[in-house]
C-alpha cells in the first residue's frame, strides 16, 4: 500500500496575536456511513496545524467541517 486516506473534523481554531492560527482536528466518528467506515481505521488521533499569518490556507478551515487527509509514501 502506497497511500491511505483519513477523514478529520476541525474541533477548534486558535487565533494568535501575530495573525497565525492553529487548526485542531480529530478523526471522524459518526454522522454518515462513510464516517463510520473511516472510524474502523482511525478511531482516535489528533491533527494540529500551525498556519502563518496571511496564508490562503487559513481560509480553508472551519470548526465543525470535515476534511480528507491523504498520506502518500515518498519513494527514496
Amino acid at each position: 500500500m502506497k497511500n491511505v486516506r483519513a477523514k478529520f473534523v476541525v474541533s477548534h481554531i486558535i487565533n494568535h496575536a501575530d495573525g497565525s492560527i492553529n487548526v485542531n482536528a480529530h478523526p471522524v466518528h459518526s454522522g454518515s456511513e462513510e464516517n463510520k467506515s473511516f472510524n474502523d481505521y482511525t478511531p482516535s488521533g489528533k491533527l494540529e496545524l500551525h498556519i502563518s499569518k496571511g496564508k490562503e490556507a487559513q481560509k480553508l478551515f472551519e470548526p465543525g467541517k470535515e476534511y480528507y487527509l491523504d498520506f502518500t509514501l515518498v519513494e527514496a
